[in-house]
């Protein structure tokens, strides 16, 4: 589409938002945020086909001046905190959810070099989860109680620090975006490669099923968060890399903000892992095997749910009002 025509389609969009913003015409929250994607869109595209037009700038303002509409002088409400969860967030991952599918890849892909290494190397497992932990957990096995190292200590303890732990964590995937997006990528790549060590090295003394009925009762949420807060990482590193028409402080500063909005979502699923760990892991070999099915299956569903299609259905909603 030649860059006037593009113009002469939208125009009249543009103007009626520019009366939105000047306060001339009254707009549901709702109505706002519809625009806000549509200008977000046509930003996306000028910048993609008319990189050297006065359109992006003028374009870059409006939408600057949308996000302000919606997300700093909307009026607070009672449903404040559930909008930010079932609204606010979701429109953020459906933005950015390349750096969320790009996380996942990075993750899974350090995983199957983990098993691939396990598998091939028999000292493998012994240099990424130490000697100790090993040995232990080898004594363990052949007193038949594979996951013994879970019960350890008190069921209070270990919850308020395994949660401080995975916080602590995920807070360094967050942060290392800073390093753009390296620090990030090097925490999910350590991370996979733990994970696939860890179930192979159960698989190779015959525990796998223990591993897997009592590990991911926690590690579903626990793991997965930990993705997510990666991607966080990855935003702000491509906010400093990639600032598009904005001034690059200012990418940073919109970059930063709008990751950490996504991670603080991720802490009510750290928070439910470290609880899982902390009350119910310890017990997976006293529950018949299908209940311990049945936390997993739920743990994954929510949780995907949230991160992966919820995005899309509340996108679709904006776009259809």
């Amino acid at each position: 589409m030649r860059e006037i025509a593009f113009i002469k389609q939208n125009k009249e969009k543009w103007l009626e938002f520019e009366e939105v913003i000047s306060n001339k015409i009254e707009k549901t929250p709702d109505e706002i945020a519809h625009l806000h994607i549509q200008i977000m869109n046509d930003l996306s595209y000028a910048q993609s086909f008319y990189p050297k037009s006065n359109v992006v700038p003028y374009l870059n303002k409006l939408a600057k001046s949308s996000y302000s509409k919606i997300y700093h002088t909307k009026k607070q409400s009672k449903n404040t905190f559930l909008s930010f969860f079932l609204e606010t967030v979701p429109l953020l991952l459906f933005k950015h959810k390349k750096y969320m599918y790009i996380s996942f890849a990075v993750f899974f892909t350090f995983f199957f070099i983990g098993l691939l290494s396990t598998f091939n190397d028999e000292n493998f497992a012994r240099e990424i989860l130490g000697n100790s932990y090993v040995d232990h957990t080898l004594e363990n096995i052949e007193s038949g109680d594979a996951l013994a190292i879970y019960k350890g200590g008190s069921t209070w303890g270990s919850f308020i620090g395994i949660f401080n732990n995975n916080l602590r964590v995920g807070l360094n995937m967050f942060l290392s975006g800073l390093f753009i997006g390296i620090g990030s990528g090097y925490y999910i790549m350590v991370n996979g490669i733990m994970v696939a060590v860890f179930q192979a090295f159960f698989y190779q003394h015959n525990s796998l099923v223990d591993s897997l009925l009592g590990i991911w009762i926690h590690g579903t949420y626990e793991i997965f968060a930990m993705i997510i807060e990666a991607g966080c990482g990855y935003i702000i590193g491509a906010s400093i890399l990639f600032p598009g028409a904005l001034k690059r402080f200012e990418s940073f500063k919109k970059g930063l903000r709008e990751a950490f909005f996504i991670f603080l979502s991720t802490i009510p699923f750290t928070f439910a892992a470290a609880f899982l760990e902390g009350y119910v892991t310890r017990h997976y070999n006293r529950m018949p095997a299908f209940f311990c099915v049945l936390i997993i299956l739920f743990c994954l569903v929510t949780i995907s749910y949230y991160y992966l299609i919820f995005p899309y259905k509340v996108a679709k909603k904006q776009q259809a009002i």
